[in-house]
This record gives C-alpha cells, sequence and structure tokens, in this order.
C-alpha cells in the first residue's frame, strides 16, 4: 500500500507540475499572439475598420482558449481589449473614448471576448473531460475483459480436469472389467488343469464348466477389443481422418448383420422388427453403418427393463431418404438432455439420468460421427405413447 501511495503521489505531481507548464506557456503565447495581432492590423489600419479588428481579437481570444485554457483566454481578452481602445478607437494612442457608441462598441467587445474565452475553455475542459471518462471506461473495460478471460480459463482449466478424472475412471472400468473376467477364467481353466495334471481328483469343472469359461474369455475379449476400436473410431472422428468404403448396399441386410452382433446384449428383451419391402439401396460403408445400428441397439438394451421391448423400423423417408429407427421402453431421454447425449464422454461425466449402467458414452458420438460422415442426421423422439427414447437416423439415398 505505501508503494502505491507514493507512486499515486508522484503522478499527482506530475500532473500539476504539467499543467503548470501548459498554462505558463498559454500566457507567453497570449501576450505574444494579441502583439504580433495588433503590428499587423495597426499596418493595415488605413483599410480595416474596428469591427473587423474586434473580429480578429475574438478568434484569437478563441485559439487561446481552445488550446490553452481559461486564464491565458481571460489574459488574451484584457490585452485585445487594451489593444483595441489603444491602437483602433479614435482618439489613438490613448485610452480615453470619445465618442459614446464606441464605448458601447468597447463593452460589448470585452464582454464578448471574455465570454467567448470562458465558452471555449468550458467546452474544452469538458471535451477532456469526456476523453478522460471515455479512457478510464476503456481501462475499467479492460480490466474485466482481462477478469473474465482468467476467470474463464480457471473454469475451462477446471473442467478440464473433471473431464479427464471421469474420462480416466471411466476407460479404467471399462478396461478393468473384461480383464477381470478374463483373468478370473483363465485362473479357474488353469487350476482345474493343474488338478488334473497332479492327479488330486479334485477337478472342478466338467466339460460344460470348462466350455462356460472359454465362452466367457471369448466374449470379453470382444468387449475389451471393442472399447479399444471405440477409441480408435472416436480419435479419428475427432482428427477428421475417417475414411469411408462406400458400395451400394441393401439396408436390410446391415440391420440384420447388426442384429446378429448385439444378440448377446438382447438376450433378456424382445425384438421386434418391421422393415419395408421395397427398401431403397444406400451408398453407405457397411461396416460403418453396422457399427451405428449396434450402438443404438446396445443402448436401448442398456437402458429399458430386461423383458421389455426393443423394436427396429426401416423405411422410406422424405427428400431421398431412409429412416432406420431404435425405440426401447426404457425411462427415456429429458428433452434439455437430447443434444448432449451424442457429446462424447457425456455419460462419464455422471450426467444422465437414464439410470446407472457404467460407460464411456463413446458409442453414441461414434454413431453420430459415422451418420453425419454420410451426409445424414441422427436425432431423438419420444417412444410411442410419451414411453421410453425412439433413436432416428436419416440416410440420403441419392448420390
Amino acid at each position: 500500500m505505501g508503494v502505491l501511495s507514493s507512486l499515486q503521489e508522484a503522478y499527482n505531481r506530475f500532473v500539476l507540475k504539467a499543467l503548470a507548464h501548459k498554462q505558463f506557456l498559454g500566457y507567453i503565447v497570449a501576450i505574444v499572439v494579441i502583439g504580433v495581432a495588433t503590428a499587423v492590423l495597426k499596418i493595415f489600419g488605413g483599410h480595416i475598420n474596428p469591427t473587423t479588428v474586434a473580429l480578429a481579437f475574438l478568434l484569437i481570444v478563441l485559439f487561446v482558449a481552445t488550446a490553452w485554457g481559461s486564464k491565458p483566454a481571460v489574459l488574451a481578452s484584457l490585452l485585445a481589449v487594451a489593444c483595441f481602445n489603444f491602437f483602433f478607437l479614435p482618439p489613438y494612442g490613448t485610452f480615453i473614448i470619445a465618442d459614446p457608441h464606441n464605448w458601447i462598441a468597447f463593452f460589448v467587445f470585452l464582454i464578448t471576448a471574455i465570454t467567448v474565452g470562458q465558452l471555449s475553455s468550458r467546452a474544452r475542459q469538458q471535451a477532456e473531460e469526456a476523453n478522460t471518462a471515455r479512457q478510464e471506461i476503456e481501462r475499467l473495460y479492460q480490466e474485466l475483459q482481462d477478469t473474465f478471460e482468467r476467470s474463464s480459463q480457471a473454469k475451462a482449466l477446471k473442467q478440464t480436469e473433471r473431464l479427464k478424472s471421469a474420462l480416466l475412471d471411466a476407460v479404467t472400468h471399462d478396461l478393468r472389467t473384461p480383464l477381470t473376467a478374463i483373468k478370473a477364467s483363465a485362473t479357474t481353466l488353469l487350476d482345474d488343469q493343474r488338478s488334473l495334471k497332479n492327479g488330486t481328483n479334485d477337478a472342478r469343472l466338467d466339460n460344460e464348466g470348462r466350455q462356460e469359461m472359454l465362452e466367457v474369455i471369448d466374449e470379453e475379449a470382444d468387449r475389451l477389443n471393442r472399447f479399444i476400436s471405440s477409441l480408435m473410431e472416436l480419435a479419428r472422428i475427432e482428427a477428421g481422418d475417417m475414411h469411408l468404403r462406400r458400395q451400394w448396399s441393401q439396408l436390410d441386410g446391415i440391420i440384420m448383420a447388426a442384429m446378429k452382433r448385439a444378440e448377446p446384449r438382447t438376450r433378456g428383451h424382445r425384438i421386434e422388427m418391421w422393415l419395408d419391402d421395397q427398401l431403397p439401396a444406400v451408398n453407405v460403408d457397411e461396416a460403418a453403418l453396422v457399427e451405428v445400428v449396434y450402438v443404438l441397439v446396445d443402448n436401448a438394451a442398456k437402458y429399458s427393463p430386461s423383458g421389455s421391448l426393443i423394436k427396429v423400423v426401416a423405411k422410406a423417408g422424405e427428400n431421398d431418404a431412409v429412416h432406420v429407427t431404435v425405440e426401447d421402453q426404457g425411462p427415456g431421454i429429458p428433452v434439455e438432455l437430447r443434444q448432449r447425449v451424442f457429446d462424447k464422454f457425456f455419460r462419464a461425466m455422471g450426467e444422465s439420468d437414464r439410470g446407472s449402467p457404467a460407460g464411456t458414452g463413446m458409442g453414441l458420438a461414434i454413431a453420430q460421427g459415422i451418420v453425419e460422415a454420410h451426409g445424414g442426421r441422427i436425432w431423438i423422439e419420444n417412444g410411442d405413447d410419451g414411453r421410453g427414447a425412439r433413436f432416428v437416423v436419416a440416410l440420403p439415398t441419392s448420390e
């Protein structure tokens, strides 16, 4: 505080000194300019009437007031009145005014000169105050902007750290869960194999048990592979490096391939499919579109009750488009969250209200990226009777 106070005092002294120097210079300019103007006007005195002289002096007073302020302007006014009386009003060379009309002209000039000087000085002062206020507002605005930017940066950093933490938790969970199942199944098989090899006859698994362990290993390895593939696919979409291998394909074949892949996820649900008999062909990357349908069906199975209906429909839409819808009978998605569920890692941040199933929130982000890469759209509607959620994919059927 002491340092700031000293700096402020030094600044104030500097400003006062600068103003005093400027005002002193104004006095000198007033004297010099009035003297020079008087000499010039006196040289041409025979051709110039007193009214012209008075106007010339008024202009000089106005100039001094505008450039150097009120006090130099007052001095210029008084000097101009004295010179006007002494040199340009008869009898010349005296301060006596013989003609009463010249007295009136003299006082009018005196009042006008002082008034003009004061008004001009006041206008200049107001302009300086306005400019100072503008500079102060700009300074405050800049400080406010800097504060806002620092606040935004801090908020963004906090959000980034939160996202990193949530992503790490989600990725750790999705990696650890299949690895734990694979490790447990492999350990069980190894223990059983050692028991048989050592002849202890305490084998815990029969052929059916071994088959079940091998199926667990196979399924969890596929799950782990899909998770890593999703990470890579999302990275390609984010980098704009997604290359589609397009070919004209039948949509019903793509949907059937996706449903076959989703069988392990939909065993506890009832599946209903409605496919138009005359679906138009679509120019798509078959593998990518199978991924989209699989993600939507997997999402429906994850967030709807066991035994509930999952409906998959494909039909021709308007404007040379075909619509694929996947509808569930779960709790649905609030309107305010319907766009956000397509944000990457949205589920990982724990903000979805559709239930407790874990996940990284990459599936729908990948599905949206694939659909948009095909020139299509994906959105969410209410299910039948306002129950559940209906995901709609619109794909163009033209070139």
